[in-house]
């Protein structure tokens, strides 16, 4: 006699019906497209919708970032995105552009709120990163001692780097392609509270006790004659 085995296999899940599987296909289909439609939108800043936010800046910045100093507008071309998205936040928030004797930063303050939310930010700032750098500038009779004030440059070094190249990782802008009056200003504020006050400004407050080691005009012009010149 012949010995059989039968093998034992389990039995088949039972499966759905066939129009609610294709109704389960369909909504797995859409929300992984919406899932990647939303992922890529905060991961891709578009400098083309950022073009058009761009218009309202032109007035006073130019139509390629150079700035205008008549207008008191800094040259923002060559400036890292990071920073330009958060300036412009800070400006939204009320960090910048409050204070009573930041008559410029005043004026910024409702061109950035123009901005409708932080898409429209990055997008901004997006289309700014495009622009070329601005060209060198020449600081001769600005009045300061580029030999003094590499001296002073030192305790700034450690942030924004031996060439004023910038670090990201420790959120110090570069410094290189701002204009010498524009850094001059921003100096002074630092020192008088003007900016870098608010609690809720973190980057700020930590600059601010940076600026107060210069101990007056003098010694801020040196520092900037110094930076302009890397």
């Amino acid at each position: 006699m012949h010995d059989f085995k039968i093998a034992c296999q389990p039995l088949p899940a039972p499966r759905a019906p066939r129009a609610l599987r294709a109704v389960l296909s369909v909504l797995l289909t859409a929300s992984t497209l919406l899932s990647s439609a939303l992922s890529g939108a905060e991961a891709a800043p578009s400098a083309e919708l950022g073009k058009g936010l761009y218009v309202t800046c032109t007035a006073c910045h130019g139509a390629k970032g150079e700035g205008n100093a008549a207008l008191n507008a800094p040259a923002i071309a060559g400036q890292e995105p990071w920073y330009v998205e958060r300036q412009l936040k800070s400006f939204k928030a009320g960090l910048r552009g409050t204070h009573e004797k930041d008559t410029y930063g005043m004026q910024m303050r409702p061109m950035s709120m123009t901005l409708a939310d932080d898409a429209a930010v990055a997008n901004v700032a997006a289309y700014i990163a495009t622009f070329p750098a601005p060209p060198k500038e020449d600081v001769k009779g600005w009045g300061g001692s580029a030999t003094k004030g590499q001296a002073l440059y030192a305790t700034c070094a450690a942030c924004h780097g031996a060439k004023g190249e910038g670090n990201a990782a420790l959120n110090a802008p570069k410094l290189t392609g701002l204009p010498s009056w524009y850094l001059a200003r921003q100096l002074k504020h630092f020192k008088e509270g003007v900016r870098g006050a608010d609690p809720k400004d973190t980057y700020g407050m930590q600059m601010r006790p940076m600026a107060m080691m210069l101990a007056d005009e003098q010694a801020i012009n040196d520092v900037v004659a110094f930076i302009k010149g890397l």
